[in-house]
């Protein structure tokens, strides 16, 4: 068994699972279940923060560690749920590392939703939050145009690989902008529940539920790692908003 192959593989798919949203015990989790799938490993431990990797593995007395640093973030419950279908199937129907190798790759090209998809789901989740919030259908129309348009400021600063702190600052005050102005254009819109509906797309929940999750599992290194993310995320939109609330009203 080419152990430096299978520590690559299984460390590469658990940086997939933290880049996609997934919590800390579930990596650590199927990362061991993946190394003791292999009847040739002895010991397998992994340790896991929000920001790397550690892995190690024994095969034949010989003790084996691969580190693998993990930089960005988002959310993909499908990729999660296919890595954990991969490595429950794998442990009770092992396969060799190259296989292994091949499905993870697979699973790493798998393409996600396109990007319209993603802009029109944008959109009906804000509309969807003006309605939640006792807003009328003009409130839904405008919440529904602003959430493309940050939807669509999001992915083009992901593209250039700005910090999440100033995407997030400088998103909230397009919002605000945006909604403060429909209000202008239109006297039936109440911007206020405009810009909480518009807002709402980039409140940090998955962050906070995970930093909850993590800390009740004993993480606490990680549950306060992902709970300083949340605040973070939180304290860029409500500085953005706040400028911008400060300059136009």
């Amino acid at each position: 068994m080419n152990v430096e192959k299978l520590l690559n593989v299984v460390v590469k798919a658990g940086k997939m699972l933290i880049e996609s949203g997934a919590e800390i015990y579930r990596v650590e989790e199927t990362m061991i279940r993946l190394c003791q799938s292999y009847p040739d490993v002895q010991i397998a431990d992994s340790f896991v923060t929000g920001t790397g990797i550690m892995l190690s593995i024994t095969v034949d007395g010989k003790t084996s560690t691969r580190i693998g640093r993990v930089r960005s973030k988002s959310v993909d419950l499908n990729l999660i749920d296919m890595i954990n279908s991969l490595s429950r199937r794998v442990s009770q129907d092992p396969i060799s590392v190259d296989e292994l190798e091949k499905e993870i790759d697979r699973i790493e090209r798998k393409e996600r939703y396109s990007f319209w998809i993603t802009l029109l789901f944008a959109g009906v989740g804000a509309a969807g939050f003006a309605i939640f919030f006792d807003g009328n259908i003009a409130d839904s129309i405008a919440a529904f145009l602003i959430g493309i348009l940050i939807r669509c400021v999001t992915t083009l600063f992901e593209k250039f690989r700005v910090n999440n702190f100033f995407t997030n600052a400088i998103t909230s005050a397009i919002a605000v902008c945006c909604s403060i102005a429909s209000a202008y254009l239109y006297q039936g819109i109440d911007y206020n529940i405009v810009i909480i509906s518009s807002i709402m797309l980039l409140v940090p929940g998955l962050a906070i539920t995970n930093a909850i999750r993590d800390t009740v599992a004993g993480d606490y290194l990680s549950g306060l790692s992902r709970g300083t993310e949340a605040f973070l995320t939180a304290l860029a939109i409500a500085i953005g908003a706040g400028f911008m609330l400060s300059i136009l009203l």
